[in-house]
């Protein structure tokens, strides 16, 4: 293989990528979204600076994957951080868990997706939307909502999901120190809202050393929505560079 052809690679293997060179369109991509109320000096533990907290809330979400171009199928979960950088409002991405490996390389190598293997799952049982998170054969956390019980204003859930979002993207040297150290932002604009409701939610967070949502417990359910959408993510720009600061 020739030099040139080398650096055009997108990724490794070079002769079987983890991932396709393409843009990925999600079609009836599904969320379960269950925000509450936690603890806010563990809250602060995490979330790095520049970025801010007004107050101490937690997003726990499950999203289904029903159809995406190159990846297929798939499920995820994870922890997002309501946040400010200077004026402006955002979310933080914590942690997500997923069940596909090429969305998982994808999502952390051409992004800054904190992405690591999981099991999630988005079902329906007895009336209620539940939402599930295991890591290898443990339970971390389960979800549930009322099912379609209070239409939610299609306005309203469009401004959930473009939310600015925030991550870290951290690469390591081989001296084992950070070759780049910056805080990423992106924000969803290509989305259609096909329908989007509301109803009565409860979350429960289980202790895990390598899992540990619940290091974020849950005090109190404040809100909770099920959306589904067609959308295309965006690329990710940097705005603030650790390392730069750093050397200052």
């Amino acid at each position: 293989m020739k030099a040139e052809q080398v650096v055009r690679a997108l990724t490794t293997p070079l002769a079987s990528p983890a991932y396709a060179r393409t843009a990925a369109r999600f079609t009836d991509r599904e969320y379960l979204n269950i925000v509450y109320r936690t603890d806010p000096d563990a809250l602060r533990a995490v979330v790095p600076e520049p970025l801010e907290i007004d107050e101490p809330l937690v997003r726990f979400e499950v999203m289904k994957m029903n159809e995406v171009t190159s990846f297929g199928p798939y499920t995820e979960a994870g922890q997002v951080i309501p946040v400010r950088l200077g004026a402006e409002r955002g979310e933080y991405l914590h942690a997500m868990y997923l069940d596909n490996f090429g969305a998982t390389v994808a999502g952390r190598e051409i992004a800054a997706y904190p992405k690591v293997a999981g099991t999630p799952k988005l079902f329906t049982d007895s009336g209620a939307l539940v939402g599930t998170l295991d890591y290898g054969t443990l339970r971390v956390a389960t979800a549930t909502m009322g099912y379609k019980h209070h239409a939610l204003d299609l306005d309203a859930a469009r401004e959930q999901i473009t939310t600015p979002t925030y991550m870290l993207k951290i690469v390591p040297g081989y001296d084992g120190t950070p070759r780049v150290c910056e805080l990423v932002r992106t924000r969803i604009t290509d989305v259609v809202v096909k329908q989007a409701w509301t109803g009565p939610a409860r979350l429960q967070l289980f202790q895990h050393a390598l899992a540990p949502l619940a290091d974020l417990p849950v005090l109190e359910v404040v809100s909770a929505s099920h959306i589904l959408t067609d959308l295309t993510l965006s690329g990710v720009r940097p705005v603030h560079d650790y390392l730069t600061e750093a050397r200052s």
